[in-house]
């Protein structure tokens, strides 16, 4: 798990970083795991794009995940790590003792022959899954349910993982990668261990076809844009953007103005925000 560099042969190969590879045990999916997959270039149900920068790329085969882990005391054998075009972490093909196949998440340093299982008595060991109130404090978790039952949303990414930080009635307290310490119901599951591929952050596309050939089209700054096109557009040479802050296509604050709905339900269960994150480009201007 780690990552490589080329000789400078070309521009790219002078700034390209790829992986290693070198956990990758497989190299062909369990055909009965995956299923054709529908890209949405961006568009929604009527045509229209929602999401801008999105489409071409090459074609994906994608592979069915166990987030929810609900296969309860049944031991597990961990057959192959497998490579998945579909997320930056790597993927773990599991043999259940009842003869069914599944994929995990890969959790960092999970070797193959390792046995997982899932379940309320399972060991604290990686890549067992548990409900939070089961979890010792201080372990670190991924794949962490929001809803009991509905199966893992948050800390999938590849090297992320979350902390139990406390326990206290129908709640435990988690500490997320994005610094943000929130409740979470203790009926939840979360599998035990980080996320592995945690070199994952360290990788450069090194040229804009790497990023096409992941059906990212490019991206064109509003302030060089024409008045019609972008509040940022228009002016002579290198004008300001005209406007108290940056903004959206459609004139809404962008880069730093939050969007988040004050009525919402959970927001009684954050007891600490996310660490502000900086997005802006060049200059600190742009949508």
């Amino acid at each position: 798990m780690g990552t490589r560099s080329y000789r400078p042969y070309t521009p790219s190969t002078r700034q390209v970083t790829i992986s290693d590879f070198a956990e990758i045990t497989k190299t062909e999916p369990e055909k009965s795991l995956t299923t054709s997959k529908h890209r949405a270039k961006g568009r929604n149900n009527r045509g229209r794009i929602t999401s801008r920068r999105r489409g071409g790329g090459h074609k994906q085969l994608y592979r069915m995940i166990d987030f929810k882990r609900d296969k309860h005391n049944i031991p597990a054998k961990v057959a192959a790590i497998e490579y998945d075009p579909n997320r930056n972490a790597r993927i773990a093909l599991l043999y259940y003792q009842d003869g069914e196949k599944r994929y995990i998440l890969h959790p960092n340093g999970l070797k193959v022959g390792t046995i997982v299982i899932s379940g309320s008595e399972a060991p604290f060991e990686d890549g067992n899954a548990l409900p939070l109130w089961k979890i010792p404090l201080g372990t670190s978790v991924h794949n962490v349910e929001f809803t009991p039952g509905k199966g893992g949303q948050i800390v999938r990414a590849a090297g992320a993982s979350a902390q139990v930080v406390a326990k206290e009635g129908n709640y435990v307290t988690l500490k997320l990668p994005s610094g943000e310490v929130r409740l979470i119901r203790r009926e939840c599951y979360a599998t035990i261990g980080q996320v592995g591929n945690t070199d994952a952050r360290n990788l450069s596309a090194g040229k804009a076809g790497r990023n096409r050939w992941k059906g990212r089209r490019p991206k064109v700054r509003g302030s060089v844009m024409n008045p019609v096109d972008h509040p940022h557009g228009g002016g002579e040479g290198r004008a300001p953007i005209g406007r108290s802050g940056p903004v959206t296509p459609w004139g809404k604050p962008t880069l730093g103005a939050k969007t988040r709905n004050r009525k919402k339900l959970s927001s009684k269960l954050i007891i600490r925000r996310r660490r502000k994150s900086s997005k802006r480009g060049r200059g600190g201007r742009e949508s």
